[in-house]
């Protein structure tokens, strides 16, 4: 038990980094969808989106 504080104090670290980056990861996902979403709106579209109207 004398390398508890150690152990737990890592364990603790790595699962507060790996929240942080999955928190990090799942908030710029939704930016970039939001930042899509507004170009979209603007006509511009991906170079992969299906043709309208035989463009």
């Amino acid at each position: 038990m004398t390398h508890a504080f150690y152990v737990y104090g890592s364990y603790g670290f790595a699962a507060l980094v790996t929240v942080a980056v999955t928190l990090w990861t799942w908030a710029d996902g939704r930016a970039r969808r939001k930042d899509l979403a507004a170009l979209e709106a603007s006509g511009i579209r991906r170079r992969s989106a299906p043709a309208k109207d035989s463009e």
